[in-house]
């Protein structure tokens, strides 16, 4: 389970004290070198220290912490009435953009802000059958993966692994994952720059990340109501936009694309070459 963790703030590999019970953490996990340890909550592994959290970030993990049950509900009830397309018609225009089907031998993948797991159907519906696949989606909020372990694995084969972690410091070693996606939080980083250099840093060379969350399609009009609509679910940002500017440098295959009135999907790969020309990795937290 801990072959591809590392300590968010040393970089150094973890090893578990107090054993692992039924998936869940008993005890903490111990930087090999450094000896800096790291707390389970709920039996989740803790990765992230609360001093580091954003103001943004902490204030939507309220949130979801809080109500996590109406996270759900709300996307598939509210979202068609309020941009005319549901959740499902939405995933499957950026679901393509992963290229599971694709995808032969072992794969790991990993999803940032996973979190109740409504995602987890479309693995289930692309990855080809039989496919060993490891899984690990993180989360800010304690609240979401309770709701998101309760899910069971999209097929037998497939390893969900989940844990506590932010985004701008993702607890993985580099180059790590075949495949990165995030969905609905981009908006609500306190530092979308960095997190999105995360992404990039684990990702294995050639691997595609996909990023999706708000936009308003600036190809189409909208009325009064639905301008206050899309205000009223992005309170959060002031001018809720595609990150594309904010790309490190150097990475490849850039594709940004408005999937829905309220979302658009944007898609780069690491370097195959794995350089990263004028960008130096970010920088850990003191």
């Amino acid at each position: 389970m801990l072959g591809p963790l590392r300590c968010p703030e040393s970089g150094e590999p973890l090893e578990v004290e107090g054993g692992l019970r039924g998936g869940r953490l008993q005890g903490r996990l111990r930087s090999s070198e450094t000896g800096v340890s790291w707390p389970a909550e709920d039996g989740f592994i803790k990765l992230y220290r609360e001093g580091g959290v954003r103001p943004k970030d902490r204030l939507l993990r309220r949130f979801y912490d809080g109500l996590p049950r109406l996270h759900d509900p709300a996307v598939q009830v509210l979202l068609p009435l309020l941009q005319g397309k549901g959740a499902a018609a939405t995933r499957s225009e950026y679901w393509p953009l992963l290229e599971l089907e694709a995808a032969t031998g072992p794969l790991r993948i990993l999803e940032v802000g996973i979190g109740t797991g409504e995602e987890l159907v479309g693995y289930a519906a692309r990855l080809p059958a039989g496919l060993p696949v490891e899984l690990w989606g993180v989360d800010l909020s304690v609240g979401m993966l309770r709701l998101c372990r309760r899910r069971p694995a999209p097929r037998p084969e497939v390893q969900v692994n989940l844990l506590l972690a932010d985004a701008h410091t993702l607890p993985f070693a580099d180059m790590t994952f075949d495949r990165v996606l995030h969905v609905g939080a981009t908006g609500s980083f306190g530092d979308p720059a960095r997190a999105l250099a995360e992404m990039a840093r684990v990702a294995r060379p050639g691997a595609p990340v996909v990023v999706v969350d708000e936009q308003l399609d600036p190809g189409r009009r909208h009325g009064l109501l639905r301008r206050a609509a899309f205000r009223a679910i992005t309170f959060y940002e002031r001018n809720p936009s595609c990150p594309s500017a904010l790309l490190p440098p150097g990475v490849e295959d850039v594709q940004e694309r408005q999937i829905s009135r309220f979302y658009y999907a944007l898609r780069f790969r690491r370097p195959i070459s794995g350089t990263w020309p004028g960008w130096p990795a970010p920088p850990r937290p003191s």
